[in-house]
């Protein structure tokens, strides 16, 4: 469970802070045989803070766990942009958050990767519609995504999400856990 910690507190620390919508870990069987017992865990603990885990997909040798923050992602996915694009690709968005993330797993099954995933993540529509429409070329900026729109804030804003996996990281280092950091009584 420590280095379980460690990677959430590295690969997931902007959603636990709530400065992001969500974020992915992909998980090796061979390293988290038991993911979906882990996530139970984990929701349990941190029902309080709406922090949610959800194993999107699975294959032979992986799985991909999404950690989100319930209001962030709703909100995220309810601005009129988005909602849009996603309801252009079938998805269900008058059904709920729920109801759409069952669709992105379905569509992990169907698809090698949906890159509408970044809709979800957070990510500027512009940049989502970019690297489409660039098949993931000519980007204007790499860092935490492909930024094809405004550079300035894309950069901003990795450098926040920087910030937020140092501390966390940290203060799991120095041996705080994930529920006693984030759960709310």
């Amino acid at each position: 469970m420590e280095q379980f910690e460690k990677d959430l507190a590295f690969f997931c620390a902007p959603a636990l802070a709530g400065i992001k919508p969500s974020n992915l870990l992909s998980c090796s069987l061979a390293d988290y045989p038991e993911l979906s017992r882990m996530a139970d865990e984990y929701n349990r603990a941190l029902a309080g803070a709406k922090i949610r885990f959800t194993i999107l997909c699975s294959c032979k040798s992986r799985q991909l766990l999404l950690v989100y923050r319930t209001d962030r992602l709703e909100r995220q996915l309810s601005e009129p942009a988005v909602s849009a694009l996603l309801n252009k690709l079938g998805y269900p968005v008058k059904a709920g958050t729920s109801a759409m993330l069952d669709y992105l797993g379905l569509r992990f099954r169907q698809e090698e990767f949906p890159h509408e995933i970044g809709l979800f993540l957070g990510y500027p529509v512009e940049d989502v519609l970019g690297f489409w429409e660039n098949q993931g070329k000519n980007c204007r900026y790499c860092g935490h995504w492909k930024v094809y729109g405004d550079v300035g804030a894309a950069k901003r804003r990795f450098a926040q999400y920087d910030r937020c996996r140092a501390a966390l990281c940290q203060r799991i280092c120095q041996g705080q856990t994930l529920a006693r950091l984030f759960a709310t009584a």
